[in-house]
């Protein structure tokens, strides 16, 4: 029990615990264990509504856009996501604010006293994102949630938040990521996202290749499902570049949304926002109210995807772990058009890094190989290895760690003479998530606080 414990004592504790199950990457082709955990639990997922979220990126960013919708219209909303930057308390939040230590701590208490008994009966004990997903689920009907907005943690078929019967199912685009659990084709890899789509649901889908297109066609014909796609029954219609993000126009399912300010920078944010859009209009069956879209969408956040941080020269975060990730990561800096980018990137070993180089290499001037905290995350003179052979020795560094790369990218921005210099900090989510911390405690030191490192997971 932690009830006994300090906060932070306890949050520690429960992390270790957690941390000690199998990893999250793990995924085995069942949901016997979750459903029974679950229904132990009382089948908590049951006590509320939901819009269920997969693709291959730009999850999280519509979860957090479609749940400040559904905030913005008076409802009372729960979010799951993954992974996290800094806590891992912000993988679940309910009212749009990371859940508190309190809450997670009893809801963790009840799911683990339920888990111990099927630990101790099942072949394999339940993982970290099976207990994660449960706690959220009893966190949301504890709360007593009108709307969960859960994102899948990988796939969707198999995935343990798939124990949910969501009344939209959300597709961003799909493509190459995850290929040794999930396929390796694209079509092969939506088949297996598919899967979140439920017998008389709507499934909202961002434009998609014509081989996925049609695998999700397949899926929704076969459970009933009505299906709207991006370019046909909603879609980004207009959009130009602003200093602090862009202006977008939406044709949504059931009425026009025209001039939406939208706080976050690229066109797959605009294309993210669309799908918001249509999944909150599914949700309610009804138009959305223009003026709320407006003020929402104005000043939504979504930390670590393109998430500018002022300074000088200005820090821009981007957790793109991925070919497709890069590529928007790319094309977001070349409409931000710095003088020279100064690239810190740290990647997990079983990423296509080649792939990733080759995307930003057009828009990046000088390359920083590091290595993140995360054990999975590839040594920084391997990345570097494929980095000369696409960059070009002279534009390849190697740091040891993630701080030691963001002074590094500081030196070389100091000893530059282009104006408008930018540090770009990417590869993954943890790199991010280590880049957090070191400009927290360089902000703390600055302020003459003692720096404090939250929780982590790893």
């Amino acid at each position: 029990m932690t009830a006994t414990r300090a906060p932070d004592e306890a949050l520690a504790a429960v992390e270790r615990e957690l941390l000690a199950r199998w990893p999250e990457t793990r995924m085995d082709p069942t949901l016997d264990r979750i459903h029974l955990l679950l229904e132990q639990l009382g089948r908590p997922q049951c006590d509320y509504r939901s819009i269920h979220l997969t693709g291959t990126n730009g999850k999280t960013s519509t979860a957090r856009m479609i749940e400040a919708l559904l905030a913005a219209g008076g409802r009372t909303t729960g979010r799951l996501t993954s992974p996290h930057l800094v806590s891992m308390r912000e993988r679940i939040c309910l009212e749009q604010e990371p859940i508190d230590a309190a809450r997670f701590l009893r809801a963790y208490d009840a799911v683990a006293e339920q888990a111990r008994r099927i630990d101790e009966t099942s072949e394999h004990p339940l993982s970290f994102f099976e207990m994660t997903v449960a706690i959220s689920y009893l966190a949301f009907a504890t709360h007593r949630v009108d709307a969960a907005v859960v994102e899948v943690g990988m796939g969707g078929r198999w995935d343990a938040t798939n124990t949910i019967d969501a009344d939209v199912a959300a597709i961003l685009p799909i493509a190459m990521d995850h290929a040794d659990y999930l396929g390796d084709t694209p079509e092969a890899i939506a088949a297996e996202k598919s899967g979140i789509v439920k017998p008389g649901a709507v499934c909202v889908s961002a434009e998609q290749s014509p081989g996925v297109a049609e695998v999700l066609r397949g899926q929704a014909a076969a459970v009933g499902a009505r299906l709207v796609v991006e370019g046909h029954e909603f879609a980004v219609t207009a959009r130009r570049v602003t200093a602090d993000g862009q202006v977008v126009s939406v044709r949504g399912l059931h009425s026009d949304y025209v001039d939406l300010p939208l706080a976050l920078h690229g066109d797959h944010q605009a294309q993210n926002a669309a799908v918001a859009i249509a999944s909150v209009e599914a949700f309610l069956d009804a138009p959305l109210d223009i003026e709320l879209v407006r003020r929402v969408l104005g000043r939504v956040t979504s930390p670590g995807r393109f998430e500018v941080r002022a300074g000088t020269p200005p820090v821009v975060l981007d957790a793109a772990h991925n070919p497709h990730g890069a590529q928007a990561l790319a094309r977001n800096l070349a409409e931000l058009a710095p003088g020279r980018t100064i690239a810190v990137l740290g990647v997990m070993a079983d990423k296509d890094h080649g792939a990733v180089l080759r995307e930003l290499e057009r828009v990046v001037d000088v390359v920083v190989c590091t290595r993140s905290s995360s054990p999975r995350s590839l040594p920084a003179d391997a990345l570097a290895v494929t980095a000369r052979a696409r960059f070009g020795a002279a534009r390849v560094r190697v740091a040891a760690d993630v701080a030691s790369g963001l002074a590094m990218a500081r030196a070389l921005a100091a000893d530059g003479d282009a104006p408008g210099e930018l540090i770009l900090v990417s590869g993954s989510v943890v790199t991010v998530g280590d880049a957090v911390d070191v400009l927290a405690s360089d902000a703390e030191a600055h302020q003459g606080a003692p720096p404090g490192r939250p929780a982590h997971d790893r």
